[in-house]
C-alpha cells in the first residue's frame, strides 16, 4: 500500500467519531493486508468501499416527499391549492429519504418522528415514532422500504385511522454501528394529515361516493333563507381547497387552546370548531351583529363566501371579522370542517325556535287583555335559521346514533359555559331523546317544540291558553347532492306532524324541560285560525295582502274578538317596531293589508315582519292565537357573461340591476367573487335613484378550467339581502386553441 492510499484510508475512518482508537488500527491493518495482498487496483477499490461503507456514519441527505399526481389522487388532495404534503389518515402515502451512502439494511436502522402540538408526546399522539420494518400492517404506524436507488430510499408509510389531524414536523433518525443521525426541521417538510371519509375505519367514513362528491370536495353550494312560504336561496362559496384556507383552518384550531390530543375525534373537533367560529368568549372567527347598524365592519348579507372571511381572520392573527349572522356562521363552518375531511352540509330550518328557559316550549305570554308582556317574551322564533350537519361516528353515544349530526356556531345560549352548540345526534332529536349530548334538547325546540301561549291572572300568575303544535321547524332544507335543487331533509328531524309517534317525542322531551305540566289540561277547539298569502308573496316596494281565515267546525254560531298586530322585526324573530295594530269584533274575516307607507322606514336585513293574531270566541270564551311571518321579496343582481371564457385571457360580465323601491338608494355597493375567475372586489356605485336601473362591466382573468360560478351582492342602508349568480364554463387554453 502507497503513502497515499494510507493518508485516504486514516483520514476516512477517524470520520467514525464513536470508534474507539484500538477500533480504528484494527481496520487499517485489516484493510492494509487485503490490499496488500490484492494483484489489481479494482479489487482495492471495491474492497475500500464495501468495508467503508460499513463504519461511514449514516447522515441524512434531504427529505423529498412523494408529489406525484397519483399519490395526492389517492388521497383525493389533489384539489387543494398548495404545495404542502396533504394526506389523509388511515392510508398508505410515500416518500423518498437521500442518504450520505446507501442504505444498508443488515447495520443501518431508521425510523420517522412525526410530532405536532408544543409539547409532543407518545402516550397522547401527539409525537409518533415509526419504525422501519420488512412487510406493513394496517392498524399501525410503519413504514417499509419499497425502493432503493443508490443513496435514495422510497419508504411506503401506514398510518392509523384514528391520528390526531394538523400538521405535523418531520424527521427522521438514523442508527448505524457507527452513532446515530438526526435530521433537522424542514418547514417545506411538514405534514399536513386529514381526517379521512374514504377510509372505512375512520369514523366519518361515509360510503357513498356521490355524498363524499357533495359533503367534502364541493366548494360552491347553496344557502335557504325567507320564511317557509317564500323561501329565497343564495349561492356560497365555501373555498376550502383555496390557496391558503388550510393553514387558517388549522389557525383556528391552535387559537381555540385545546390540546392536540383531542384533534383525533371528529366529535370534539366539530364542537370546537362550533365555538371558534363565532368571537364570543374565546376571540373566535366571527363577530355576531344583529343591529342594523354594522358601520363598523361589513354587513353580513353583503359576504358571498368563506375565503376572505378566513383568510383575513388568519392574517390578523385572530381578530375577529366584523360582522356574521346565522347564515355566515354556517357557511364559514362547512368550509372549516369540509377543509379538514369531517363531511358536512349547511341547513336552513323555517320557523325556528329559540327556548331561551330549557322548557322545551316556545312560551308566549299575554296581559290580562291578552296583549303581549314583551318583557316576558324572551322566546322566539326565527324566521329562519342556519346551521349545520356533519357526518361522524357517535360512540360516545347508544348505538343507533351516528351518522348526521348537527352543530350550530350562532352563538345564541351557552353549552357547559361556552357558546357552542352541538354535535347533537339528529336520531336523538327525532325521537326526543334530549338527554343524550351534546345539546340535543335546544336543537329538538328549534324543531319540534309546542307554542304555549299564557295569560296573566289577576293575582299575577300565569294559565296556559292555548297550544300551538305545528308552529316549529318546516321545510329544513339542504343542498341536494350532485345538483342545485332543495333537499328536504325535515324527515330526518322530526316525524311528520300530527302523527303518534310526534307526539310521543314531544311528550318525552318536555319530561326533561322545566314545564311538563303543559301537556296536562288539553282545550277544546271547534273555531280555527288560518293565514294565507297567495302566490310567491308580496315584493318589496309594495303593499302587503294575507287573507286571515276564521273556520267554525261547531253546529253553533260564533263571533270573535280579533286582536292584530304587524311588526317589523329581525329575521331572528326579535322585534323592531309596531307598525299597525288593530282590534275587531268579527264573524267572517276580509283580506288584511299592509300598505308600504306603513313599514317603508322601519325595514331591517331580511324585510322580516310578524303577523300576530289573538283573539277569544265571545260564545266559548276559547281563546285563539297564532303568528304569521313574510317578508318582502327583494329583486336579484342580474349578471351576464360577455365573450368567451378561457384561462388566462381577459373577459367581462355586465351587471345590472333595477331599484325596486319609490325611494333612492344611497351609497350602493357590490361585492364580487369567484373561485378560479377573479378574487373578492369591492365595487362603488353611488346612489341608484327611485325605480332606475343600473348597469356596469366588469373585467377578469379566469385563472382555473372547468364550471364555475360568479357571485354579486349589493348592500346599502335601504336595501340589503340583493344577491345574483352566473354560471361561467372556462375552457383551458390548451383545448381552446385546438
Amino acid at each position: 500500500m502507497n503513502a497515499k492510499q494510507n493518508t485516504i484510508l486514516i483520514f476516512s475512518t477517524r470520520k467514525c467519531s464513536e470508534i474507539s482508537c484500538w477500533q480504528n488500527l484494527h481496520v487499517q491493518l485489516q484493510l492494509s493486508c487485503v490490499l496488500a495482498l490484492s494483484s489489481t487496483g479494482l479489487l482495492h477499490h471495491c474492497l475500500m468501499a464495501q468495508l467503508m461503507s460499513i463504519h461511514l456514519p449514516l447522515d441524512l441527505g434531504g427529505i423529498s416527499l412523494y408529489f406525484q399526481e397519483q399519490n395526492r389522487m389517492e388521497h383525493h388532495t389533489d384539489l387543494y391549492q398548495s404545495e404542502d404534503f396533504i394526506i389523509r389518515r388511515g392510508q398508505t402515502f410515500q416518500m423518498w429519504i437521500t442518504l450520505s451512502r446507501p442504505f444498508n439494511p443488515s447495520t443501518d436502522k431508521l425510523h420517522l418522528n412525526l410530532k405536532i402540538g408544543s409539547v409532543p408526546t407518545v402516550s397522547k399522539g401527539t409525537h409518533i415514532i415509526i419504525p422501519l420494518v420488512d412487510e406493513l400492517r394496517d392498524d399501525r404506524w410503519e413504514a417499509a422500504v419499497v425502493k432503493q436507488d443508490d443513496k435514495k430510499i422510497k419508504l411506503s408509510v401506514n398510518s392509523l385511522p384514528t391520528a390526531v389531524i394538523g400538521r405535523y414536523q418531520l424527521t427522521v433518525q438514523t442508527n448505524c454501528p457507527n452513532g446515530q443521525a438526526v435530521s433537522t426541521h424542514e418547514p417545506a417538510n411538514d405534514i399536513y394529515i386529514l381526517f379521512n371519509p374514504w377510509c372505512e375505519d375512520d369514523s366519518v367514513f361515509m360510503d357513498s361516493e356521490d355524498e363524499r362528491k357533495e359533503y367534502v370536495l364541493n366548494d360552491v353550494g347553496t344557502i335557504y333563507y325567507g320564511t317557509s312560504q317564500q323561501i329565497g336561496q343564495r349561492t356560497w362559496n365555501y373555498g376550502q381547497f383555496d390557496e391558503g384556507i388550510l393553514a387558517a383552518c388549522l389557525f383556528v384550531l391552535e387559537k381555540s387552546g385545546t390540546p392536540p390530543s383531542g384533534w383525533g375525534d371528529p366529535v370534539n373537533v366539530a364542537r370546537i370548531i362550533s365555538a371558534m367560529v363565532n368571537s364570543v368568549d374565546d376571540h373566535g372567527v366571527l363577530e355576531g351583529n344583529w343591529s342594523g347598524n354594522y358601520s363598523a365592519g361589513t354587513s353580513p348579507t353583503f359576504w358571498s363566501g368563506s375565503v376572505e372571511i378566513l383568510k383575513e381572520y388568519h392574517k390578523y392573527i385572530g381578530s375577529p371579522i366584523k360582522y356574521g349572522q346565522c347564515w355566515v356562521f354556517a357557511g364559514v363552518v362547512t368550509t372549516v370542517l369540509r377543509c379538514l375531511g369531517i363531511p358536512c352540509r349547511t341547513v336552513t330550518n323555517f320557523s325556528s325556535a329559540h327556548d331561551t328557559d330549557v322548557s322545551l316550549t316556545t312560551d308566549v305570554y299575554l296581559d290580562e287583555n291578552l296583549d303581549p308582556l314583551d318583557h316576558l317574551n324572551t322566546d322566539s322564533v326565527w324566521n329562519f335559521h342556519v346551521w349545520n350537519d356533519c357526518w361522524m361516528a357517535r360512540p360516545d353515544l347508544p348505538p343507533g346514533m351516528g351518522g348526521w349530526q348537527a352543530v350550530d356556531a350562532t352563538p345564541q345560549e351557552t353549552s357547559q359555559g361556552t357558546f357552542c352548540c352541538g354535535p347533537a345526534s339528529l336520531m336523538a332529536i327525532r325521537n326526543g331523546q334530549v338527554y343524550l349530548k351534546h345539546d340535543s334538547a335546544f336543537v329538538f325546540a328549534e324543531v319540534n317544540s309546542d307554542k304555549i301561549y299564557w295569560q296573566r291572572n289577576t293575582d299575577g300568575t300565569f294559565s296556559q291558553i292555548h297550544s300551538e303544535k305545528k308552529i316549529m321547524g318546516h321545510f329544513i332544507s339542504t343542498k341536494a347532492v350532485g345538483s342545485n335543487e332543495r333537499n328536504d331533509i325535515t324527515h330526518l328531524y322530526k316525524h311528520p306532524e300530527g302523527t303518534e309517534e310526534e307526539r310521543i317525542a314531544v311528550e318525552s322531551a318536555c319530561r326533561y324541560g322545566t314545564k311538563a305540566e303543559a301537556y296536562s289540561s288539553p282545550t277544546a277547539e271547534d273555531v280555527s285560525i288560518e293565514v294565507t298569502m297567495d302566490g310567491i308573496g308580496p315584493q318589496m316596494g309594495g303593499d302587503a295582502n294575507l287573507t286571515i281565515s276564521l273556520k267554525n267546525s261547531s253546529s253553533e254560531a260564533r263571533t270573535v274578538v280579533l286582536h292584530s298586530q304587524v311588526a317589523v322585526m329581525y329575521y331572528t324573530g326579535v322585534h323592531k317596531s309596531t307598525v299597525r295594530k288593530d282590534k275587531t269584533d268579527v264573524a267572517i274575516l276580509p283580506k288584511w293589508s299592509l300598505e308600504y307607507e306603513d313599514y317603508k322606514d322601519q325595514l331591517v336585513d331580511q324585510a322580516a315582519l310578524m303577523l300576530t293574531l289573538s283573539g277569544r270566541v265571545k260564545e266559548t270564551q276559547q281563546v285563539l292565537a297564532t303568528q304569521f311571518s313574510f317578508r318582502l321579496r327583494t329583486p336579484d343582481l342580474n349578471i351576464k357573461p360577455i365573450g368567451k371564457a378561457m384561462v388566462g385571457e381577459k373577459m367581462a360580465v355586465e351587471i345590472s340591476f333595477t331599484n325596486p323601491l319609490p325611494r333612492v338608494l344611497k351609497g350602493v355597493m357590490i361585492h364580487v367573487e369567484g373561485l378560479g375567475l377573479l378574487t373578492a372586489r369591492t365595487i362603488s356605485c353611488g346612489d341608484i335613484g327611485s325605480r332606475a336601473s343600473v348597469s356596469m362591466t366588469e373585467h377578469f382573468i379566469p385563472s382555473l378550467p372547468g364550471p364555475r360560478k360568479l357571485l354579486a351582492s349589493l348592500d346599502c342602508k335601504q336595501l340589503t339581502q340583493v344577491h345574483g349568480v352566473a354560471d361561467i364554463t372556462v375552457q383551458d387554453k390548451s383545448n381552446g386553441a385546438r
